[in-house]
């Protein structure tokens, strides 16, 4: 999304990317900066490789304010976690996509088997 590495640590207030996708609330820097666009950029390209590649199924970083499928970080740079996803995350499962953690990688070969062997349908990490 161009930010820069390192950079600032960033929460999503109540940890609801999909919040910040229909431009309700903001991704927060520990600073106060605004880094929504950069959060939205990044979900954008990674949805232009999902169309341009096909892809059916994402494995991305746990509680990250872009990638966390399950929970995220609460907005209030404490440590205290919520029930949610990050900004990518929620774009991904918005077009289809199976999106899985790094702490679910038995749910995610067990996906990536079922499309591989035709099985269809949605399955969802539980």
């Amino acid at each position: 999304g161009g930010l820069p590495t390192p950079r600032a640590p960033a929460e999503i207030a109540g940890g609801q990317g999909a919040h910040v996708l229909d431009g309700r609330i903001p991704v927060l820097t520990v600073e106060g900066e605004d880094v929504s666009a950069a959060f939205i950029a990044g979900a954008e390209q990674a949805l232009a490789l999902v169309a341009q590649h096909g892809i059916h199924i994402a494995l991305l970083k746990a509680r990250s304010p872009s990638c966390g499928n399950r929970e995220n970080y609460d907005g209030t740079f404490s440590g205290t976690k919520v029930a949610g996803e990050g900004v990518t995350a929620a774009a991904l499962r918005r077009l289809g996509v199976q999106v899985f953690s790094e702490e679910e990688l038995p749910a995610a070969e067990a996906a990536l088997l079922a499309l591989e062997h035709g099985a269809g349908g949605t399955i969802e990490a539980g």
